[in-house]
């Protein structure tokens, strides 16, 4: 009971939390928006959100790298820190600037935001190519 309570966290049980947040919130971003983005790429791009005025078919294809390219890194635990920039700066977009602040609608991208910018913070962990390669 005193362990339960506790508010240590061993080195082993944090890297597993990390390798649980990356993999999880990495796939579930990749498959159910990032491929779908990258399938439907030429219906969406003439009516992406356009929030920076850029063009449609430009904030497409940044939004692409962040949550299929960048996400495959993360979840691999390969560069994570840097990957993991572009997808914080996506879903900052998409909570403060698409959906504009946090309504029903943006429920999803705070739970995104959270995750990675969590990840941002801890890094990749020990459970990864980057904790392989001693980084």
């Amino acid at each position: 009971m005193k362990r339960l309570l506790s508010t240590a966290c061993s080195e082993t049980s944090f890297n597993i939390a990390v390798l649980i947040l990356r993999v999880t919130f990495g796939l579930l971003l990749l498959v159910n928006h990032g491929i779908d983005k990258l399938k439907h790429f030429a219906e969406k791009q003439g009516s992406f959100p356009d929030p920076f005025h850029i063009g449609h078919m430009p904030t497409l294809m940044m939004v692409l790298f962040a949550e299929v390219f960048c996400t495959v890194f993360i979840v691999l635990g390969l560069f994570t820190r840097i990957m993991a920039i572009p997808v914080v700066i996506n879903f900052a977009v998409i909570v403060f600037l698409v959906n504009k602040g946090y309504s029903g609608q943006a429920e999803s991208g705070v739970f995104y935001l959270a995750a990675f910018f969590s990840v941002l913070l801890m890094g990749p962990g020990k459970y990864s190519i980057d904790g392989a390669m001693g980084k």
